[in-house]
């Protein structure tokens, strides 16, 4: 699908991923576009709705009413958050891009100090969050935790508490465009391009309203799409665990044989017998789930279905 045309330079684009936000799209609208406006900047706000169950679209759409430079697009279904940004990027035609949450966590007045650090000179600037206190405390470590392993075992390093809020000049997102592989974990990718960085802290803040869209399961496949997309170590640990264990088992034998031929001694026990060969049956089962994980994801790039599917794309244009 091609992208929509947009106002003619168009300085901002601001994409902003939506599911199920109906209740604090209002003040959302309400803090964002006074500091869009206080920028001084021509914009576009491209509102990418993710198959919500709730009044989301309509409130959208009334809003859109009010505002001509609000570009509505609307997904056949849920197709994740990952899809929602990449296909805001595809359609934004800013100079830079700025990615943002609807549910004030990340708050919008920040915006007017990411186009001013932009404006000198650096091509993407990270909002990075300096007080996680509205997190839980599970949330707090598991994500400093996952940071660590990622960091660890991946040549992509991605900078500590950086979220999606970003803003992007068009040079890196034309050179995100190009990736075009199926599971795609975000953060890696603006990372694995690279270009002139700049760290820009600010306090996150409580939701405004509703519930989080990322329950620990989906935490937890998140972290393991972001590790398996980017690093093959843990296809490599298996392999030195294999020989690791062969080792032990060599050792082991040659124990045994030279205590029998010694002492005359041998040894019983099937219990240790058998959790031997439980232990390495487990063992077996979680290398195949390792390799499963990268299997399924040659698949999935080989079928090459969309990222995506629009339902309907409302552009409005300012006269």
């Amino acid at each position: 699908m091609k992208p929509s045309p947009s106002f003619p330079f168009t300085t901002l684009s601001i994409v902003c991923p939506i599911r199920d936000e109906a209740d604090v799209l209002p003040a959302f609208f309400a803090r964002l576009l006074p500091t869009l406006y206080a920028t001084g900047e021509t914009f576009e706000v491209l509102c990418i709705n993710d198959g919500s169950q709730d009044a989301t679209l309509s409130v959208l759409q009334g809003i859109q009413q009010q505002e001509a430079r609000l570009h509505l697009i609307d997904f056949s279904r849920p197709f994740g958050k990952e899809a929602a940004l990449t296909c805001g990027i595809d359609h934004a035609k800013g100079d830079a891009v700025i990615l943002i949450d609807a549910d004030l966590q990340d708050p919008p007045e920040l915006i007017v100090e990411m186009v001013q650090t932009w404006r000198q000179g650096f091509d993407t600037v990270l909002a990075q969050r300096v007080d996680r206190s509205t997190d839980n405390w599970f949330k707090r470590v598991t994500a400093r935790g996952f940071y660590r392993i990622h960091n660890a075992v991946s040549d992509c390093v991605i900078p500590i508490d950086v979220g999606d809020f970003r803003l992007m000049d068009r040079r890196v997102v034309d050179a995100l465009k190009e990736l075009t592989e199926r599971h795609r974990f975000m953060k890696g990718l603006f990372a694995w391009v690279g270009f002139k960085h700049v760290l820009l802290p600010y306090v996150r803040e409580a939701r405004h309203a509703g519930r989080t869209k990322f329950p620990w399961w989906r935490l937890w496949n998140f972290a393991l799409e972001g590790i398996t997309s980017f690093s093959t170590v843990p296809l490599r640990i298996w392999t030195y665990l294999g020989l690791i264990i062969a080792l032990c088992a060599f050792a082991f034998g040659s124990f045994i044989i030279g205590r029998t031929l010694i002492l005359g001694i041998d040894i019983p026990g099937y219990a240790s017998l058998i959790t031997i060969v439980l232990m390495l049956g487990g063992i077996q089962l979680i290398g195949l789930g390792v390799l499963g994980e990268y299997l399924g994801r040659v698949h999935d790039e080989v079928k090459k279905r969309p990222l995506y599917v629009i339902r309907e794309h409302h552009p409005k244009h300012a006269t």
